[in-house]
């Protein structure tokens, strides 16, 4: 009998063994046991039963025609028939039942090559735990696709621990030290909950640094009431960013507003362009815009001393860039710094000294639209604590 040489392989199965010419085909269960029947009194010919061989023989050719039979079954029931009745006989009472237990057990050892640790652990403990047909068949049945079913569960969840927020984490982390329900229950409802504690804190943590009122006002009316955790996910995963995109649309429009050239250019091209091009604009190229709109203006600029045409200024006559008098002690000289002002976008002079040394300020409308988005967030903050209160 090949069971007891099966059991010291429980635990060092290889496919080799476990895909054997006496193995159901993958996928295929062994066929089930034909019902026990009484052995006829060989030294008295049973006369109820006329033709019990003939029966017997049939009942044979069924078992072995089963899509589910191996190899080993087919073989084992041919020869019995051509051993004749007895064996036949003993065929259908004691061997077809100690090769399906044998059957079953391959079939459970081919399970191991992509079984999950639980569902190695179970393999281990139903091989161990002896020859019983009905616990084998219910493992390959049932157990093995609930042990499965878990192993996907608990790498899903650990996935989820890797990347997910606080309150998922401590969850999932809860649910792996659980039973097989809790972790099913917590990937139905349990993770979904979870996530959306870590979407509202998400949200409190984005309009704390945003500025725009578009944005800031949605998440406002969002937080003060109650959505659901699908809502909340979609606010974060595709609302926000629309709404991002507007206040960025506003900001830029203001920002161009009275600007030079180059700025009005590159906003407008920003504008027409994409929600990345708008957020490109308003971190670099608007100040790439400033600085161009600058360097036309001092080219424009006459040296000082000189009028539009280049010409001198001075002549011959010192006196309008000296004062001469005559003192006690002989002639005095005052020299004076001629200052000129240019106008930056925002209004601001910009301090140029006779003397070739200058300063140049250039003001950001990005700053211009902080102090306005903080008063506007500021205002935000003030109707949801009126609105909480």
């Amino acid at each position: 009998m090949t069971t007891a040489a099966l059991a010291p392989a429980v635990l060092i199965a290889s496919p080799a063994f476990a895909a054997g010419p006496d193995a159901p085909a993958v996928g295929n269960q062994p066929a089930p046991t034909t019902p026990d029947q009484a052995v006829p009194d060989q030294a008295v010919p049973d006369r109820t039963v006329p033709n019990q061989a003939e029966e017997d023989r049939k009942t044979i050719l069924a078992i072995i025609a089963h899509p589910m039979a191996s190899e080993f079954m087919k073989e084992a029931g041919r020869k019995a028939i051509a051993d004749g009745p007895k064996a036949m006989r003993k065929f259908i009472e004691v061997d077809q039942h100690n090769i399906r237990v044998d059957d079953y057990r391959i079939a459970i050892l081919r399970l191991l090559p992509d079984a999950g640790p639980g569902l190695k652990a179970g393999i281990n403990k139903v091989l161990s735990g002896g020859d019983d047909i009905e616990k084998l068949r219910h493992f390959y049945d049932v157990t093995q696709h609930e042990l499965r079913g878990d192993d996907n569960n608990t790498i899903e969840i650990s996935r989820l621990i890797d990347t997910g927020g606080t309150a998922v984490k401590e969850a999932g982390k809860k649910a792996l030290q659980g039973t097989p329900a809790d972790r099913a229950e917590f990937l139905k409802t349990g993770r979904h909950l979870a996530q959306a504690q870590d979407d509202l804190v998400e949200l409190a943590r984005i309009d704390e640094g945003w500025d725009g009122p578009i944005l800031s006002g949605a998440i406002s009316k969002l937080m003060n009431g109650s959505p659901t955790p699908s809502e909340l996910r979609h606010f974060l995963k595709v609302t926000q960013h629309e709404l991002r995109d507007q206040d960025n649309r506003v900001t830029i429009a203001r920002i161009i507003d009275g600007g030079g050239p180059e700025l009005t250019k590159a906003g407008r091209a920003a504008l027409a362009g994409t929600p990345a091009d708008r957020t490109e604009f308003l971190k670099t190229g608007q100040h790439e815009a400033r600085t161009k709109d600058q360097a036309a203006k001092d080219k424009e600029k006459p040296a000082p001393g000189k009028d539009n045409n280049g010409d001198n200024k001075d002549g011959g006559d010192q006196a309008n860039a000296n004062a001469t008098g005559t003192g006690t002690g002989g002639t005095t000289t005052l020299s004076a710094n001629t200052t000129v002002t240019a106008q930056g976008h925002t209004g601001a002079p910009l301090a140029i000294t006779g003397t070739g040394d200058h300063t140049t300020l250039i003001a950001g409308g990005a700053g211009t639209a902080l102090v306005a988005g903080a008063g506007l967030l500021l205002a935000a903050r003030m109707r949801r604590a009126g609105a909480e209160g």
